[in-house]
């Protein structure tokens, strides 16, 4: 885990570095600048014989941007700089490597901001801009030549690279302050910062890229944040190891309560990614009329018809089996496909009470659960529960989905406290929060996992996990990590648009596999 810092701890750690550490603000600036171009050609490919027009403020984020021009000008790329102070406005640090840039290149690649139009034409003939125009220091909103800049950069419909925070952004909570910089890469310093991660942050950072500046980690250490960024190596950590000598049965049977007439499919997506997570066996239990097409879905799991109602649901008549059900899974997942009719719903409330073993709670028995969440308490193992926003909205008192949005890091903190559980917030930019309030947020997952039953696979995966012995936080922040690369590596073979929940499921080991070379590496 990485741990994300607000603006002032950041300002906090350079002053450290700098004062106590010895470490001149020029040498932290030469890094960030470095920082900035490798990760650019990581992005974009080699810099040579491209143009690149690097827009710089007066402070040290423009500093940052006249380092990134000189080395990219050194791997031979056509640099342009576009200017928006003069060399006695620059802070003396920006200066300094202002001055040093020019003594390279001279002064013909620097270009003054003079009008919109004419900067909004330069920025149209290069290939790639950098915007390293505000950093994390703005707190109000951005005005005059500056607003104008940030708005040529936005419609010169070019490939963006905004150094340490896009431009306009508030540091902290990601609102737009006035307008703010659409990038399509953040290469931030040292530790992340928490508005590239919540409200309008989200879409305007792009992928975000951490950079090593070289603070000392005992700096870092001391650093009090109760919420951080999901690494692939604390992934690989969590899960479990594969000896020789290994059996099914050492990796769990994890049982899953889903489906109901029409909503098989929610429970084969479940199934199939527990399995594909690494489950040892896998059974789903499941309303006895619909049995048959579940069996014909799954070839693998196994299943377990059960009493059902009229309307081919999960009936009342069925707790006491169910609870057997639970007895002899490692780990149980309620919910994918259930409906919500009510003889389920008393069904779903009494099975509640009865949960002795890692669970997730997610979709219809999330809904069953609305107003009655105290009986989430009354698990003797703190269970997740993993909403979408709506679900979420409907477990809190007068929340909506746009008021579950706007703090969906506060609010899932408050509810996994408050309830002592686990709370997965589903999502752009996931939010895992547990009952100690140490929050999580995943960096992986793109748009092209909003379709239908892609929360069921997450369900799957989850329950395949805790089936295997981790623990419930590992599992959740595990399985979140994985559940989201699952989706950008469909989504580099498919595209977005045409993505579906199943892809998904297919591209788990792929995402495991991924994962596990971070050990190798």
């Amino acid at each position: 885990m990485i741990k994300i810092v607000t603006a002032a701890q950041m300002q906090e750690l350079d002053r450290r570095t700098i004062v106590e550490a010895r470490i001149p603000a020029t040498t932290l600036m030469e890094r960030a600048g470095l920082g900035v171009v490798s990760s650019l050609e990581k992005r974009f490919g080699s810099a040579r014989g491209k143009t690149v027009t690097i827009v710089c403020g007066k402070g040290n984020n423009g500093g940052d941007g006249f380092v990134a021009a000189r080395i990219l000008r050194r791997r031979h790329a056509k640099v342009h700089i576009l200017a928006l102070a003069s060399v006695s406005e620059l802070s003396r640090d920006a200066a300094a490597m202002y001055k040093q840039f020019v003594r390279g290149a001279g002064r013909s690649g620097v270009h003054p901001y003079t009008s919109k139009a004419r900067a909004l034409a330069l920025l149209q003939d290069s290939d790639i801009l950098v915007d390293a125009l505000l950093g994390t220091g703005l707190f109000s909103a951005v005005t005059g030549r500056y607003a104008d800049a940030i708005d040529s950069i936005n419609e010169a419909l070019r490939p963006v690279v905004a150094v340490d925070l896009p431009s306009g952004l508030h540091a902290d909570s990601g609102t737009i302050l006035g307008r703010a910089v659409r990038a399509s890469l953040t290469v931030t310093f040292g530790l992340p910062k928490l508005g590239l991660y919540q409200n309008q942050g989200i879409d305007h950072a792009g992928e975000i890229e951490i950079v090593d500046i070289g603070i000392p980690p005992a700096y870092v250490d001391a650093v009090v944040s109760r919420t951080s960024v999901i690494t692939r190596g604390a992934v690989q950590m969590s899960l479990p190891t594969r000896r020789s000598s290994s059996h099914k049965g050492m990796f769990g049977h994890a049982g899953i309560i889903a489906g109901s007439v029409g909503k098989t499919g929610a429970a084969t997506l479940a199934a199939r990614a527990a399995l594909r997570v690494g489950a040892g066996l896998v059974t789903v239990a499941i309303p006895s009329s619909v049995n048959d097409v579940l069996e014909a879905k799954l070839v693998e799991a196994m299943t377990a018809p059960m009493p059902e109602t009229k309307a081919r649901t999960l009936a009342r008549t069925a707790l006491d089996r169910l609870v057997s059900f639970m007895a002899a899974r490692t780990a149980i997942a309620i919910g994918p496909g259930l409906s919500t009719a009510p003889e389920t719903v008393e069904l779903i409330q009494a099975l509640t009470k009865q949960l002795d073993r890692p669970a997730v709670f997610d979709a219809d028995a999330l809904n069953a659960l609305t107003g009655r969440t105290a009986l989430l308490t009354s698990c003797k193992t703190p269970p997740i529960i993993t909403p979408h926003p709506g679900e979420m909205a409907r477990l809190e008192p007068d929340a909506t989905p746009q008021t579950i949005n706007n703090d969906r890091i506060g609010i899932a903190t408050r509810f996994a406290r408050e309830r002592g559980l686990f709370v997965v917030l589903k999502g752009a930019r996931t939010v895992v929060a547990r009952p100690d309030g140490a929050v999580a947020l995943c960096p992986t997952g793109n748009p092209g996992m909003a379709t239908a039953g892609t929360g069921d696979v997450l369900t799957g995966m989850m329950v395949g996990l805790l089936a295997q012995g981790l623990p419930s936080w590992e599992a959740a922040c595990a399985a979140t990590y994985l559940h989201g690369m699952a989706g950008d590596l469909a989504a580099a073979g498919k595209g977005q648009a045409g993505m579906i929940a199943s892809d998904l499921v297919e591209q788990i080991p792929y995402a495991l596999k991924y994962v596990d070379e971070a050990a190798q590496n």
